[in-house]
């Protein structure tokens, strides 16, 4: 199994929920086709640095798992199908990403507690 972070942009118009609504849809789409779920952290309604589709800002979300190759043609079949999503990108990670993100993600939860 590889290890894989996706980011994806959401459309702004969405409510908090639909947004909430939307990940989670990927993230059981992931767990059907058997992936394991490392880390997901919803960074929250930024400005874009061009705008994509008429629009400025979007909801980014990350979400890092470990999967077959097969599952990555799916998940971005679902990405380019579902009209709230705004751009996506898939990376494998290697072992130094690996470690980065490890990093990151102990970061995030310490920023979690302290809030």
């Amino acid at each position: 199994m590889n290890q894989y972070e996706t980011v994806f942009i959401l459309t702004p118009v969405l409510s908090d929920e639909q947004m909430k609504e939307t990940v989670a849809k990927f993230r059981n789409l992931l767990v059907e086709k058997g992936a394991e779920i490392v880390n997901e952290e919803t960074w929250g309604l930024k400005k874009m640095a061009y705008a994509i589709q008429k629009k400025s800002t979007g909801f980014y979300c990350l979400l890092e798992f470990k999967a077959e190759p097969e599952v990555i043609n799916t998940l971005e079949t679902q990405f380019r199908r579902e009209e709230k999503v705004i751009r996506f990108m898939t990376v494998k990670l290697d072992k130094y990403a690996i470690q980065y993100a490890e990093k990151r993600k102990n970061k995030w939860t310490e920023k979690l507690k302290e809030a």
